[in-house]
Parts: C-alpha cells; structure tokens; sequence
C-alpha cells in the first residue's frame, strides 16, 4: 500500500483526579474519539502518563486480571517506610517502583481511521499515588 500526503498531529490531555491512591481507569473510548477527531487515517498515537507515580498500559479489560496485576505490581514494590526515597520527606517510594513495571506510555497504530488494536486489548490508566489531579498527553502523528 502507498500512503501519500502531508503528515499531521494532533495532542489532547486527559486529566484525572482519582478517588484512591491505587487506580486502573480503562480509557480506549477516550483515545480512540481523540484519533477520530484528529482525521488522521494511518499513524500512530502515543498515550504517556506525565506524572512520575502514574503509567499507561495495554491488557485485557477483565476485573480479576486488573485485581492480579495490582496484586502481582504490590508483590514486586510494596508499601514501605524503608524505601531510600523517603529519607526525602516523601512517602510514595512504591508509586515510583510501580510505575517503572507498568511503563509510562504505549504507542498504538492507527489504521483506517481507527486503533488497531488485538481483539482483547484495551488502554488503561495506572494511578498509583492518587487524588491529585494528573494528566496523560495523547499525541497522534500521521496522514489524513
């Protein structure tokens, strides 16, 4: 196939303020009316949290598997006074460790207008030290 035309872009924030320290937001519908907006057809669109205690992440929207890799992220970057970070005056060690495991951003194709995403997959926002207001950048870079 033989793409022609100008490269475009667009870039929208979504922000949060979440209820609890520890939260998975499920926002495909929001990316997804962003890329429609955007008139980009072939592309690419990056979702990035940009807060160093909060991440993005693609996986199956299933309650039980958000329950496990909450579980599996608790397991691997517990609560804990002890963290070094903390000497700081701070106290959110484990968001920062979390984080890292999740990742900050995913990158998503965009074909036909559309996420081209696997038939299971879903965009999710990971917030681990919350009830602040936060925010993640949606940028999309391609053709019309």
């Amino acid at each position: 196939m033989q793409l022609s035309g100008a490269v475009k872009a667009d870039t929208k924030y979504l922000w949060f303020e979440t209820k609890k320290v520890r939260e998975y937001i499920r926002i495909t519908d929001d990316v997804e009316s962003f890329v429609k907006d955007s008139g980009i057809n072939e592309g690419f669109v990056l979702v990035s949290a940009m807060h160093i205690t909060a991440g993005v992440y693609v996986n199956d929207w299933e309650s039980g598997l958000i329950k496990d890799i909450d579980t599996w992220l608790e397991k691997l970057a517990p609560e804990d006074p002890n963290y070094q970070h903390h000497h700081t005056g701070e106290t959110n060690g484990d968001a920062h460790l979390k984080r890292i495991l999740i990742n900050h951003q995913v990158t998503i194709p965009i074909t036909a207008g559309k996420l081209d995403l696997g038939p299971w997959e879903q965009i999710f926002y990971a917030e681990f030290d919350g009830q602040r207001r936060k925010r993640v950048i949606l940028k999309a870079l391609g053709i019309s």
